[in-house]
């Protein structure tokens, strides 16, 4: 430190340093497992007061909770005599259910020796799934595509089997869009090309399953997580692109698509999913012709993603009403078209406003899969009720240590959704970032 005596006043001196201070630690009250305490769980009366009373509900219901989960549960047995209380001794959670009964809680009624299909169609989903969640990893567009195109047949023909499309549609189909897309002069390139792409995975399930005959296994013998997973998946992949295209509609200036997109928007909106599943399971075929018929499963897959489909276009629409009107002015500015503003400025934006919103939709999707099991398809909650019927595992503790494996099962899922959706969230927030 040095003292300089100001020219302009001798009698102030004018201090300046000329070595960097040593940086000091924090306080001590601002860092440390004592000051997150005292911060997150104690910071004013009513925080302390919430914070004791949950210690002691904790305290009160924590110790018999775990006992049962974990000290006196039964992990190994052949059936209920394992898991029944013997000579007073208490017996807590009969997990050996659980272990006997594995198999049918993940394939349903699927057949043993075929499940290996089920396996690697389950593979193939991880794999894609994660190439397309982990931003890292290249190739997103090509990765959606076999996602969105390709996956759905090859597993639908793994789960389903059978020996494939018929030998002469396909090839017929994509020789003429091939020629179309080979014209010079021809005007709908895009579309073709676009058709052609679409129709590719048909040629090579064709081949591929015209060669691998596989055993049929009917919709009826799926079951388990294996149904929840197909129903929730489905309205998932289902209901996103048709909830924009009708919260698209629904702002759309042309009278006749805005009348159309409200009318399906409020018509399904105002049903509930039971009665949706309910109507096509029962209701629909009452209207068929004679002989003809659809699978039970294929209705419950399209009622429930046109019933999401309606609840993801006013999510959507929300989020477009909140882009300013600048940036349609802007986009109009630039030249854009209108489908071409969409999908380059107004949609992306629109989209990343909506996330919480649209992962909403998803859980709440995947949590009521469980109502399938009103028109006859064991779902993960339905094939572990099923199985409280076998009177081989009929004790005290057998149902709810099958809700309690349910539960943890739906919750697994739905925490995951909701954590990367926060991730998500977070990544995509360079605009508003600080």
């Amino acid at each position: 430190m040095t003292d300089v005596t100001a020219p302009s006043s001798p009698r102030r001196p004018i201090f300046v340093r000329d070595a960097f201070v040593t940086p000091q630690p924090p306080p001590a009250s601002t860092i440390g497992p004592v000051a997150w305490i005292r911060a997150r769980l104690f910071s004013g009366p009513v925080n302390s007061a919430i914070t004791l009373v949950t210690l002691v509900f904790l305290a009160w219901a924590l110790p018999p909770i775990i006992r049962w989960l974990f000290v006196d549960a039964v992990w190994t047995g052949d059936n209920r005599e394992a898991c029944l209380p013997v000579d007073g001794r208490e017996v807590g959670a009969c997990w050996a259910f659980i272990k006997a009964k594995f198999g049918q809680i993940l394939f349903g009624r699927y057949p043993v020796e075929e499940r290996w299909r089920v396996e690697l169609t389950g593979l193939f989903f991880v794999v894609g799934l994660v190439m397309l969640a982990v931003p890292k990893i290249p190739w997103k567009g090509v990765t959606a595509y076999v996602m969105l195109v390709v996956f759905p047949i090859v597993g639908f023909y793994l789960l389903y089997g059978g020996t494939g499309f018929d030998p002469l549609a396909p090839w017929v189909v994509a020789a003429v869009l091939a020629v179309l897309a080979a014209l010079p002069s021809f005007p709908f390139k895009r579309p073709v090309q676009v058709a052609l792409a679409l129709i590719l995975p048909l040629l090579i399930a064709d081949v591929v399953f015209g060669l691998i005959a596989l055993p049929v296994v009917e919709t009826s013998l799926w079951g388990g997580l294996m149904v929840t997973l197909v129903v929730a998946v489905t309205g998932i992949v289902a209901s996103l692109p048709l909830g924009i295209l009708l919260a698209l509609g629904r702002r759309s200036k042309l009278p006749v698509v805005k009348f159309v997109s409200v009318v399906f928007i409020e018509f399904w909106r105002g049903v509930p999913l039971i009665t949706v599943l309910f109507m096509a399971s029962v209701m629909l075929p009452l209207f068929l012709p004679t002989g003809v018929n659809f699978d039970k499963l294929l209705r419950a897959l399209i009622g429930v993603a046109l019933f999401s489909a309606a609840y993801m276009a006013e999510t959507v629409r929300a989020g477009l009403q909140a882009i300013p009107k600048g940036q349609y002015e802007a986009a109009a500015a630039m030249g854009l078209g209108y489908w071409q503003s969409m999908r380059l400025i107004i949609l992306p934006q629109a989209l990343k406003i909506v996330i919480p919103g649209i992962v909403n939709s998803f859980i709440s999707l995947f949590k009521d899969t469980s109502l399938v099991l009103i028109i006859g398809l064991f779902d993960l909650l339905g094939i572990i009720q099923f199985n409280f019927t076998d009177a081989n595992w009929a004790t005290p503790n057998t149902g709810k240590t099958g809700f309690v494996f349910a539960a943890f099962v739906f919750w697994i899922f739905c925490f995951g959704m909701s954590r990367y959706s926060q991730y998500m969230e977070r990544r995509l927030n360079t605009g508003r970032r600080r």
